[in-house]
């Protein structure tokens, strides 16, 4: 970030005070990575609910400014706390599975134009992989795997998010990690 541009919470504290321009920086700064989070904790399957709960996120962001605390936690770290709060309300609403999204997924990566056409093929199959041990990882871990390893929070912060204890999340976390390791494993094999 520029020395020059404002912090989350001055760019908060500034929407508040009735700064349109503020919450549109904000929120130009942190909404690919908002819906990003979405979006995966969803799945692919689920696109159009993901824009309409990212949607719904920053209006509540909007809505909430005023309860923010910088020192209870870091802007990202409460956005994602009230993405992850509309995932789950949406799956308490709509009672829907989380469905595999490996394929979409791994068709939308961009294979690096320096590979040779088998190397491409081998990089799509392998994030196809890869993407697809995520979707089948319970929601619990999901969650706190994409938070870890997509979105950089520290275990704090995503105890923060989720709620939970900062025991649980490494748990959960060591989990995650565990079942993709195995997961991984276990399509290599079956590839040879």
């Amino acid at each position: 970030m520029d020395l020059d541009e404002p912090d989350d919470g001055a760019l908060l504290r500034a929407h508040r005070a009735g700064d349109a321009q503020a919450f549109g920086r904000l929120y130009d700064r942190h909404d690919r990575a908002g819906f990003h989070f979405i979006r995966r904790l969803l799945g692919a399957a689920h696109v159009d609910a993901a824009e309409d709960l990212h949607q719904e996120t920053w209006i509540a962001v909007a809505r909430n400014a005023a309860s923010f605390d910088a020192a209870r936690s870091a802007f990202p770290a409460w956005l994602y706390t009230i993405a992850r709060n509309k995932v789950w309300d949406h799956f308490r609403r709509q009672k829907v599975a989380v469905l595999s999204s490996a394929q979409e997924d791994a068709a939308m990566m961009v294979p690096d134009p320096g590979q040779s056409p088998l190397e491409q093929v081998q990089s799509r199959e392998l994030a196809q992989e890869i993407v697809s041990a995520v979707d089948a990882l319970p929601l619990e871990q999901r969650g706190v795997f994409i938070l870890f390893a997509q979105s950089g929070l520290s275990l704090e912060e995503i105890a923060q998010v989720t709620g939970a204890t900062f025991e649980t999340v490494k748990s959960r976390l060591r989990y995650a990690r565990s079942k993709l390791r195995e997961s991984l494993a276990g399509e290599r094999s079956a590839h040879v």
